[in-house]
């Protein structure tokens, strides 16, 4: 992936369009690409085969740039992955539009059927521009290998500057054989594209006031604080002001999970102190997050009593969902420095009723508490013990379910980018190949990967790929032998009629002898003792990857969960169960 791009050098010499375009990634400091080869893409797989630049061959292309975003978040970089022309570029679709939801670093580099082709139906075409042009901040097609280096240093300076996101670079096999003088370019003018980074003073002088004034403020913190690398901009404006958080699912990690002041994830999903906390507000400070469905509940009725602060340094998202009563287009951290040293010198409210208030929900509801029954393992167990045997240091990865939202909840994410899910996509799969790319990126580190039985068989055979690389990642498998989180809407809102989201995968696959079939050590738990036991079996394994198994209760819910389409006032912190929001306390 990439680092500070490298000195420019003051002489041209003559590169085939392959070679210019690997020399392009190292300029740019880029020392792994995760991807797969095919025919319009080998011209450039032949110089890669003498480069410093490390390639990891996945078993598919969409673990290619699942394996690349894990590797951006949790290094703070921006990820690499390359595929082929036509299915091959294909395949990348979900994890560049998984990369564009959830605002992550990634620069895709497809191959495309020679220039004289395009538009032929030739064999393996496919116009990826076209399909990817909703799902990319910006993309190319490249087909002139002069336009090489422009193009790949514009791209990188595109996917990591304001807004994060994916940069597509289809380039024509005809201009990856060219050759041409390379000639880096001495500086990057991108007319229409300007992010915001400073924000206005006067909405800052504005939000400064209203903060000053609020009783009930409550502060959402989204995943853009992590990308804005404000963490430590947010802890300052925490501890200066008193005013608790809220972290969305993309933001875990960015205010330590033990904090007083840490209410937890608000929506659908969220904990009872977020959601009421954001219901009863009366100023809510957004900041980089967008008011996604899944927070807000019912947009109508959402914070019906607050004044809303949105700061974004996406203009487009500020106004898009929930209108905003003082707007501020700017960077996570300068906003929050800013709002910071404003507040200093104006007098707050006391806020010590609403915190008593708060407490008294995060005291009253606390989540994933049930222990197993009838010898039958309850996924909230387990998935507690996995944090608690692997720590706050490690870093996880989820799939997308019932497990994701027991993680979320349950795992102890006390740092930014040591929680990595997609969010705003759900796509399930993303758990193994983000592990494998955390790992990557963070050799020193110990990676888990949190997935469930129907997440983990869409791209489990990327442990192979973690195998023969010796990249020991660590996936514990939730396995309730059903798809949990449609099997729970469909007990709640289908009258039990589970259609098609049994596995059977107490049957097959024998989960632990398919890992040790793709070179890992496959282990599998039962019952509580099973469970201390194979983790700590896990952890004293580091030389390859680590498949564990349990075998979990198939009816077990998430809680609490506010049903899609309704208010945030209706969640339910169990079957037909309300909290007692205890008005009079407030």
């Amino acid at each position: 992936m990439a680092g500070e791009p490298k000195p420019r050098e003051t002489h041209a010499v003559e590169l085939t369009g392959a070679q210019a375009l690997l020399k392009s990634l190292e300029r740019l400091g880029v020392d792994t690409v995760f991807g797969l080869p095919g025919g319009a893409i080998l011209p450039l797989y032949d110089p890669l085969f003498d480069s410093d630049i490390r390639h990891v061959l996945v078993r598919h292309e969409q673990a290619a740039g699942h394996a690349a975003e894990g590797y951006a978040v949790a290094t703070g970089r921006v990820g690499v992955c390359i595929a082929t022309s036509g299915p091959g570029a294909t395949n990348l679709v979900t994890p560049i539009g998984d990369a564009y939801m959830d605002s992550v670093p990634l620069i895709a580099i497809t191959g495309q059927v020679k220039s004289t082709s395009i538009g032929t139906d030739a064999f393996q075409e496919a116009d990826i521009r076209g399909i990817t042009t909703p799902i990319t901040k910006h993309n190319y097609l490249i087909t002139c290998a002069e336009e090489i280096p422009a193009a790949l240093a514009e791209a990188y300076h595109i996917a990591r500057t304001g807004r994060p996101g994916p940069v597509l670079v289809d380039v024509a096999g005809d201009a990856l054989r060219e050759v041409v003088p390379f000639v880096w370019p001495e500086k990057i003018v991108l007319p229409g594209y300007k992010p915001t980074v400073t924000p206005h003073a006067r909405q800052m002088a504005s939000a400064a006031h209203v903060l000053a004034g609020a009783e009930r403020p409550v502060l959402v913190a989204g995943g853009g604080i992590i990308r804005a690398k404000a963490a430590k901009e947010l802890a300052a404006f925490v501890q200066a002001t008193g005013i608790p958080v809220a972290t969305t699912l993309t933001a875990k990690g960015v205010l330590p999970s033990g904090d007083p002041l840490n209410l937890g994830m608000p929506g659908m999903h969220g904990t009872v102190a977020a959601v009421g906390a954001i219901q009863r507000a009366d100023v809510v400070l957004a900041v980089g997050m967008r008011f996604d469905d899944r927070v807000t509940g019912e947009l109508t009725t959402f914070a019906p009593h607050a004044t809303v602060i949105h700061a974004d340094i996406d203009p487009a998202e500020i106004g898009k969902n929930v209108d905003a009563d003082v707007p501020i287009v700017g960077d996570a951290r300068k906003v929050l420095a800013g709002l910071t040293a404003r507040l200093e010198d104006k007098k707050l409210q006391d806020l010590t009723p609403w915190h008593d208030y708060l407490q008294g929900l995060k005291d009253r509801y606390q989540v994933g508490r049930e222990r197993s029954a009838d010898g039958v393992l309850a996924p909230q167990w387990v998935v507690r013990r996995i944090g608690e045997q692997f720590g706050p240091e490690a870093i996880y990865t989820t799939g997308v379910g019932q497990h994701q939202m027991w993680a979320a909840h349950l795992l102890p994410i006390d740092q930014p980018n040591h929680f990595l899910t997609s969010g705003g996509a759900g796509t399930m799969g993303y758990c193994v190949p983000a592990a494998m790319g955390a790992q990557v990126g963070r050799p020193g580190a110990v990676v888990v990967g949190v997935d469930g039985d129907g997440s983990f068989q869409m791209t489990d055979q990327e442990i192979v790929t973690c195998a023969l690389n010796r990249i020991p990642v660590k996936i514990a498998v939730i396995n309730n032998n059903t798809l949990g989180m449609v099997r729970q809407w469909q007990s709640l809102f289908y009258n039990e009629r589970y259609s098609n989201t049994d596995l059977h995968s107490d049957q097959l696959p024998d989960i632990p002898k398919l890992a040790e079939a793709m070179g890992a050590v496959g282990l599998r738990a039962a019952t509580e003792d099973e469970v201390d036991e194979v983790l700590a079996r896990a952890a004293e394994i580091n030389d390859r990857p680590v498949v564990m198994e349990f075998v979990c209760e198939k009816d077990a819910m998430v809680w609490p969960m506010v049903p899609a389409g309704t208010s945030n006032d209706d969640i339910r912190i169990a079957r037909d169960m309300a909290p007692n929001w205890g008005e009079d306390e407030l």
